[in-house]
């Protein structure tokens, strides 16, 4: 081997070393709302990425009298006018927050989470959190307190840099739905399985997966059962990571 190609190739290990080191571990957070005791109570939250709304669960929502935190992004937004009527109609059951701009994972280094690019730097971060904001501004909604962003992973310093912005950020405790992907069954018995003082995240945004109808399912077993359904901004929180305190 050539001098120069060791050279180079001694450059190249050492520039992978160190963005490797750099871009280090991602934090899912947690979330939980203070405990009621008795029935118990829950806080659903549901992320609207992009496509269409699963009006099964809207309606169910609505029927039931069960409020939700969605958090919509600005590419949903734009799809979904009817829905966001909807909601708007129904201010004591939704609060929307923000999920968004374009839907891109809140990690300031680049690599794919889940085959999605992450924002990749703390600049392309910022732009996604604020688009997110500006886009539910121009439904007239008012300015988000939270932010979850796509994935819900998250490099530490952008945590940082996103609670310097004054926003909470919402992990949650139980997975309703895997992203959407799991079936009715599954998505039925996680969400009924939701104990005092959970915080529930599922999908509200894929209209033909199966999980749809196990989320209302779970949370009809829920109410049968007598707990009481929260939004986030509604009760005291708690996360962990700095994502709340």
């Amino acid at each position: 081997m050539h001098l120069f190609q060791k050279h180079f190739c001694v450059i190249a290990m050492s520039m992978w070393a160190v963005s490797a080191a750099y871009a280090g571990p991602l934090v899912e957070p947690t979330l939980h709302i203070k405990p009621e005791g008795g029935s118990g109570r829950v806080a659903l939250t549901l992320d609207a990425c992009g496509g269409r709304t699963d009006t099964r669960i809207l309606s169910a929502l609505v029927e039931n009298v069960i409020p939700a935190t969605i958090f919509v992004t600005g590419i949903w937004l734009k799809r979904n006018a009817a829905a966001v009527e909807i909601m708007r109609a129904h201010p004591d059951l939704f609060e929307l927050e923000n999920h968004g701009g374009r839907h891109v994972p809140a990690v300031d280094t680049p690599r794919k989470i889940y085959g999605i690019r992450a924002a990749g730097s703390p600049a392309a971060v910022l732009a996604e959190v604020e688009s997110g904001a500006a886009a539910l501004a121009g439904t007239g909604e008012p300015a988000p307190k939270w932010f979850r962003g796509a994935t819900a992973e998250y490099s530490p310093s952008a945590i940082a840099m996103i609670r310097k912005l004054g926003y909470k950020i919402a992990g949650f405790s139980i997975n309703g739905d895997g992203g959407s992907l799991l079936g009715a069954k599954e998505t039925t018995r996680r969400v009924a399985a939701a104990k005092d003082g959970d915080v529930i995240i599922a999908h509200i945004n894929q209209p033909t997966h199966a999980a749809g109808e196990g989320v209302v399912q779970g949370l009809l077993a829920l109410k049968a059962k007598g707990f009481t359904f929260v939004r986030l901004n509604d009760v005291d929180n708690f996360g962990n990571d700095g994502t709340t305190d």
